[in-house]
């Protein structure tokens, strides 16, 4: 129901009635939400950005420290380098969960820093539009499943050979146990800051998506490390495609759903390997075999996803 004030009738000869309503304000972008809220300044994505990279680090080393504590309580053994020992699940564990805590981090930095709302990160509804989010889980279950199968077959495939050698039931289940618990939130924590913040960051100032969309992608492969340049550019592509699919959805979902099943199903394969998360490989070490089936894969998820925004 609208409520009105009680005004004196304008008469046709009024100017009142020959003026024209403004027209409402177009909703923003998903990469322009930094300036959904009128506070923007063209220095808080810079300040952000600074803050976001000085909390990362200070949850890295509060996990490094409970680490030390923890180890010094329970009186782990140390290697050549003093470095603590917790075996392959409890040392992939530790990494998966400094980069979760991100998460907050991200939130918090365009709460106090950009003043607006946490959930402006996660879609332009303002919030993770959770049944989106299942819809984006259902079409990219399949599709990494087949990526992982394809190149599990390949003949050059890093995880081939007579070293596969079965974990044993109960290091599987722990290892599979810790993998399901932690992967989600370490998946999402890094579209968080690479389609999330960093995305949004530079779309503050740029309204082209593409100007806001490269530089994630690169420092995202970036992030992964120098394995081969196959892996490099794969990482890039995945962070293009996921960049641009994250604005033309208006939200980190699908980017995030496809990420956590790619991990997910990789991880818990390699969970069932004795020594398999111990593994330093990632991403960036993909020869071209691997490359040439990750890249159709993740373009064919992307149209789908695409097919079904439009539906919606």
């Amino acid at each position: 129901m609208t409520t009105h004030t009680l005004h004196e009738s304008p008469q046709p000869s009024d100017p009142a009635w020959t003026q024209t309503a403004p027209a409402p304000a177009q909703p923003l972008p998903y990469h322009r939400q930094a300036r959904a809220t009128g506070h923007h300044r063209w220095w808080r994505p810079l300040v952000g950005t600074g803050v976001v990279f000085v909390g990362v680090t200070l949850v890295m080393l509060v996990v490094l420290i409970g680490s030390e504590i923890a180890g010094a309580v329970l009186d782990r053994p140390r290697n050549d380098d003093g470095d603590l020992v917790w075996g392959g699940i409890g040392d992939n564990a530790l990494a998966l969960l400094s980069i979760a805590l991100w998460i907050p981090v991200v939130l918090l930095a365009a709460r106090w820093v950009q003043r607006r709302p946490a959930g402006t990160v996660s879609s332009v509804a303002g919030g993770l539009r959770w049944r989106w989010l299942g819809l984006c889980l259902a079409v990219a279950l399949p599709v990494a499943a087949a990526s992982l199968g394809i190149s599990l077959l390949l003949p050059e495939s890093e995880v081939s050979g007579p070293e596969l050698t079965w974990a044993g039931l109960s290091p599987f289940l722990l290892g599979l146990a810790s993998v399901c618990l932690l992967v989600p939130f370490q998946a999402a924590a890094e579209e968080y800051v690479f389609r999330g913040w960093l995305v949004q960051a530079v779309g503050a100032w740029c309204r082209s998506p593409w100007v806001a969309v490269i530089p994630q992608a690169l420092l995202f492969a970036a992030a992964h490390g120098w394995g081969t340049p196959w892996g490099f550019a794969d990482l890039v592509v995945f962070g293009l495609i996921t960049g641009l699919l994250t604005i033309r959805t208006g939200g980190l979902e699908a980017a995030i759903a496809l990420h956590v099943l790619n991990n997910l199903l990789a991880m818990g394969v390699m969970s069932a390997i004795a020594g398999g998360l111990a593994s330093e490989e990632t991403a960036a070490d993909m020869n071209w075999m691997m490359v040439a089936v990750d890249v159709p894969m993740v373009a064919l998820y992307a149209a789908v996803v695409l097919w079904l925004a439009r539906r919606r």
